[in-house]
């Protein structure tokens, strides 16, 4: 790997924000935000928890929500005004 290239966060890789073929703005936002907020849940400590499998549950729901949500906003911005 080229040094001067950072290794992607985990939001970064979920939601591919190198991807976007459309060269959308609007897109890249709706990339750049979700990969922000999987990144902001994957912060959440549960080590040492006792509702360590829960916390650790509810990381993952949060995670796979925001990660549908960029799906969705991606393809309702990228949507040709007379396509069905």
């Amino acid at each position: 790997m080229d040094p001067t290239q950072t290794v992607p966060t985990l939001g970064e890789q979920r939601v591919r924000t190198k991807f976007n073929p459309s060269s959308e703005d609007i897109v890249q936002k709706i990339k750049d935000k979700s990969a922000e907020l999987i990144d902001l849940v994957a912060e959440i400590n549960y080590e040492g928890d006792i509702n360590k499998s829960e916390r650790a549950r509810l990381v993952a729901l949060a995670q796979t929500s925001y990660e549908q949500a960029a799906m969705w906003s991606v393809k309702a911005a990228t949507l040709s005004k007379n396509q069905l």
